[in-house]
């Protein structure tokens, strides 16, 4: 019995490593290469003629779908991730990650390694600051960011700082503000998020620990 408990450890364990490496493979490498393609077909449809616009138009949506098929598919592997090896460890992982694809100079700092907090709110922060370090890589041209996580006995504080153009409301922040927003309702957590053009924006959550 001890025999076979050890065997299904090891093969969850195996699972999870394979999950979050193919996650990473498919969002990094396979949907760079998509993106890519997608940059470069647009190039190709403002040079073309008007009687080839349309196949590449259509050429340049299916791309798109596909690309977001595998943000989704890869976020939920991410999700697996979240709940087995912490809030930490995963965000670890994610920092490294984008720090790989050399977009911007990120700083992870914590307090602490090992964090209680429920699961699936561990699985929920992770979003939160998925979405943020997104949408700053999307929208606010920011060259640094930086990460605190504050551990203390009844409260988790998350601040993200970055050295941006600020939040322009008409852009694509619009939506992720309020999807942030919406998460941290889930958890009865306090998001509060300042931003001035042309310095930047800092977005903190505070977590009340159960």
């Amino acid at each position: 019995m001890n025999f076979q408990q050890e065997l299904t450890l090891a093969q969850i364990e195996m699972r999870e490593v394979t999950l979050t490496y193919i996650g990473q493979e498919l969002h990094d490498d396979i949907g760079q290469k998509l993106s890519v393609a997608k940059l470069m077909i647009n190039q190709v449809i403002a040079q073309c003629e008007e009687s080839a616009k349309s196949n590449l138009n259509e050429i340049n949506e299916l791309l798109g779908e596909t690309i977001q098929d595998l943000r989704n598919m890869s976020k939920t592997f991410i999700t697996d991730q979240v709940e087995h090896f912490g809030l930490i460890d995963s965000l670890e992982i994610e920092m490294n990650r984008i720090s790989r694809l050399k977009l911007i100079d990120i700083e992870f700092r914590s307090n602490k390694h090992d964090i209680e907090i429920n699961p699936k709110d561990g699985v929920i922060i992770f979003r939160i600051i998925q979405e943020s370090v997104n949408n700053t890589l999307k929208h606010s041209k920011a060259k640094n960011l930086n990460i605190q996580v504050e551990d203390a006995p009844r409260i988790l504080t998350i601040t993200i700082t970055d050295n941006g153009i600020g939040i322009d409301e008409q852009s694509g922040h619009g939506s992720g503000l309020s999807n942030m927003k919406k998460r941290a309702l889930m958890m009865n957590a306090d998001l509060q998020i300042s931003s001035e053009k042309n310095v930047g924006t800092v977005l903190k959550l505070i977590y009340p620990k159960k």
